[in-house]
Parts: C-alpha cells; structure tokens; sequence
C-alpha cells in the first residue's frame, strides 16, 4: 500500500513539473516574439534614422539652391531696374 502511495505522489508531482515545464515554454516562446519584435523595431528605428539623415542632406541641399536663386534673382531685377533707368 505504502508503494501505491509512493506512487501516486510521484505521479502528482511528475504531472506538475510536466504543467511547469509546459507553462515556461510557453513563456519562453512568449519572449523570443518580443525578442524578435524589438529587433525588427530596431531595424525599422535605424532605418528611419538613415532616411532622416538622406533627407537632412537634400533639405539642406534645397535650401542652398533656394539662396542661389533668391540671389540669382535680386540680381537680375537690380539689372532690369538699371537698364529701366537707361532708357
């Protein structure tokens, strides 16, 4: 009688580390898709930041040639007004 005891104590507790077992592979499959999302939100950040930086460069770029033709064009109404008074 004392064996079946044993026996079945065993069984319960082989059932509850079968439970744990199973619970912590879950965890564990819970963590690598977090795992697996902050690496593509990574991806997807460095990303951007390399876009942010492309387009930084053609603002700027923008920016230049928009002070060259504001120039460009200051002079030629200072040379329209000059041949306006010439004539």
């Amino acid at each position: 009688m004392q064996v079946f005891r044993q026996h079945c104590q065993i069984a319960e507790e082989y059932n509850e580390v079968k439970k744990e077992i199973a619970l912590l592979e879950e965890r564990k499959k819970e963590l690598i898709a977090k795992l697996d999302q902050a690496e593509k939100e990574k991806g997807d950040a460095a990303q951007l930041a390399r876009e942010f930086e492309v387009l930084m460069e053609e603002n700027r770029a923008l920016k230049l040639a928009q002070s060259q033709c504001v120039e460009q064009l200051e002079k030629l109404r200072i040379q329209y007004q000059k041949r306006q008074g010439s004539s």
